[in-house]
């Protein structure tokens, strides 16, 4: 199975041209791009190609697609990325209800017509705020989904799970919109207080033997390892792959 490595796992620990080359080491085909590789697209791609790696997604803010979608895919072109996700949205700009969430979700709708105009697909990525319940008892990710019925879904597993949520359920109920997931882990409750309570895929609570055949099952083929704030990059990314190979 080809493996992604979201590339803001290791953004405490460049400088890039050894990230990327240890990454094609131990076992990764792929990587996933953000604003921190962007600076020079052309010149980070040369140093994927060098260690045999590609980027087949790229995460991009709502700011930037709404305002300069022709430079977003400028950088998607130059890499390869081939699928688009808007990655989060800031907590003062968050809305506070189902008709703020409705607006926002129609707002992807718009985006997400022009990027697959242009031929690429586009998805929203989540974190564990859209599974908050609003005073009406909606959820800002159900109203993501329904009003934004074209939009893909990059389904962070574990975010989800700290939003209080049962990712066998979304995944169950909404799998068939899941084009990519985020494959990472929660230590137990009180561990790892260092990594924000984050843990190496395999070593943590969340079910990933289970959960990786259900997202297969479900049609995901892009599963990126992440990682929000490891204390030491490769000792996260070579665990995690190797728990991976086993599910």
């Amino acid at each position: 199975m080809d493996l992604s490595f979201q590339l803001y796992s290791a953004r405490d620990f460049t400088p890039w041209k050894d990230v990327v080359h240890w990454l094609a080491e131990v076992g990764y085909n792929q990587v996933e791009g953000f604003g921190g590789v962007y600076e020079d697209p052309a010149d980070f791609r040369a140093t994927l190609d060098r260690a045999g790696l590609t980027m087949p997604s790229g995460h991009f803010s709502i700011d930037m697609l709404e305002n300069d979608l022709a430079g977003a895919l400028g950088i998607a072109k130059t890499f390869g990325i081939e699928r688009v996700y808007c990655p989060y949205i800031a907590p003062d700009a968050r809305p506070s209800d189902s008709a703020g969430w409705t607006d926002f979700a129609r707002r992807l709708a718009a985006v997400g017509e022009k990027v697959r105009g242009e031929g690429y697909r586009f998805g929203w990525h989540n974190h564990d705020f859209e599974f908050k319940a609003l005073p009406d008892g909606k959820l800002p990710m159900q109203i993501i989904l329904d009003e934004a019925p074209e939009n893909g879904w990059e389904a962070d597993i574990a975010w989800i799970a700290r939003g209080g949520a049962d990712p066998m359920d979304w995944i169950s109920r909404h799998g068939d919109r899941i084009t990519a997931a985020h494959v990472k882990d929660i230590a137990p409750q009180g561990e790892k207080t260092d990594e924000d309570g984050w843990a190496d895929v395999g070593h943590g609570t969340l079910p990933w033997a289970e959960l990786m055949p259900a997202l297969r099952e479900a049609g995901c083929d892009l599963f990126v390892v992440e990682h929000d704030k490891p204390a030491d990059f490769q000792r996260f990314a070579r665990q995690s792959i190797e728990s991976i190979k086993g599910y």
